[in-house]
């Protein structure tokens, strides 16, 4: 009877006799995130059920990502199935207005040129003697969007997932911090003064719909292999735009958008297991994931200063910053920064062009890199 009841409570206290002090490590970074949403609001909607995943995943013997767990069971269902952030996707479609870029079509090399720093960020990746998978992945969480960078690491690095969505959420969430100062050394107070005219919307009903479709034929054409992340965006843009299915597109931004959130923020959080998670390798990848965000960030800017000088002023090079997929975050960034410096310039519509062309600028960036990674034999 005393041998029993000694077992009970040994069973009792077992979480505390397996608890590793690198769950401990992991539970208090699973409290800042938890925080960071809650009290700063960065990114709540995800940091929060990130946070709350980590703080799960990281207690002794719950077993929660072991076969059967009930952690496992979404983590399969829909990361490694790749489902949560192609349905996310859908639902960013939806809530996409691409006609500021249409507008002004020239945004659209802005966000090309916001792109750059995936491609540098992924040849210093290699520099450092990453796998080519797990380089791309790396590279990619300078597209400042987390569900592109949860797609590639579900596909190809897997166990870089938490690492890699961690980085690209918090970076995200830190835009107005990061940006302002980029933006300053590399503008001068003339430039930064720019007037840019705004005008009127003269983009059809029709021409707004043909985007998505266009788009999506000629961007899987040339990199096929990232054809379901562009489609899944497109094909969210085209029910906005068409309002002939308005109840899928209410239910794409809200609904789905929400449930798949919190499934896919808590099925992160799960990959973030103490043991797994703080290693030396990580610190280097959320080093090279602020690199490769602040590199879109000079390189925008730069390729805007090109259109200043070609266009003899009239492009406020402050735009560039936007060319990043951060959306519409940056394009705030941008606003609040030209007003700054000159309160009659309203830069905004022509920043949400940059934006909205970042969007795309991401995604095939991400399409880019995985087809030629098929072609290379690689995948």
């Amino acid at each position: 009877m005393f041998d029993a009841m000694v077992g009970g409570l040994s069973g009792l206290v077992a979480g505390f006799v397996h608890l590793h002090w690198s769950n401990l490590v992991m539970m208090c970074i699973g409290g800042i995130l938890l925080y960071l949403g809650i009290k700063k609001d960065f990114e709540p909607l995800l940091l929060v059920p990130i946070g709350f995943g980590c703080i799960l995943v990281n207690v002794p013997l719950a077993d929660l990502m072991e076969k059967e767990g009930f952690l496992r069971i979404i983590y399969d269902a829909g990361v490694i199935t790749e489902l949560f952030p192609l349905l996310i996707f859908v639902g960013i479609g939806a809530m996409t207005d691409f006609r500021p870029v249409l507008e002004n079509p020239y945004t659209f090399l802005l966000g090309a040129a916001g792109q750059f720093g995936i491609f540098l960020t992924l040849l210093l990746a290699l520099a450092l003697n990453f796998p080519y998978k797990d380089a791309v992945t790396i590279g990619i969480i300078g597209a400042c969007d987390g569900p592109t960078v949860i797609y590639v690491a579900s596909q190809y690095a897997q166990h870089l997932l938490g690492p890699v969505s961690v980085a690209a959420y918090s970076y995200m969430s830190l835009v107005p911090v990061l940006q302002p100062p980029i933006m300053r050394v590399l503008t001068s107070k003339k430039e930064r003064e720019t007037i840019m005219k705004t005008h009127q919307k003269t983009v059809s009903k029709t021409t707004a719909m043909l985007f998505p479709i266009i788009i999506t034929i000629i961007g899987g054409l040339i990199a096929p292999k990232g054809l379901p992340l562009l489609a899944t965006i497109m094909l969210g843009n085209l029910m906005k735009e068409s309002g002939a299915v308005s109840r899928l597109t209410k239910a794409s931004e809200n609904e789905i958008s929400n449930i798949v959130t919190l499934l896919l923020g808590i099925s992160i959080g799960a990959t973030m297991s103490g043991p797994v998670f703080v290693k030396p390798t990580t610190i280097v990848i959320l080093c090279l994931g602020l690199i490769a965000i602040c590199l879109d960030t000079v390189c925008g800017v730069l390729f805007g200063k090109v259109l200043y000088y070609i266009t003899g002023g009239k492009v406020n090079p402050l735009i560039g910053a936007a060319g990043i997929s951060a959306f519409p975050m940056s394009a705030r960034v941008v606003q609040k920064e030209g007003q700054k410096y000159n309160r009659k310039s309203y830069l905004l519509m022509h920043a949400m062009g940059a934006n909205a062309g970042g969007q795309v600028g991401s995604v095939m960036a991400a399409a880019v890199m995985l087809s030629v990674l098929k072609g290379m034999g690689i995948i």
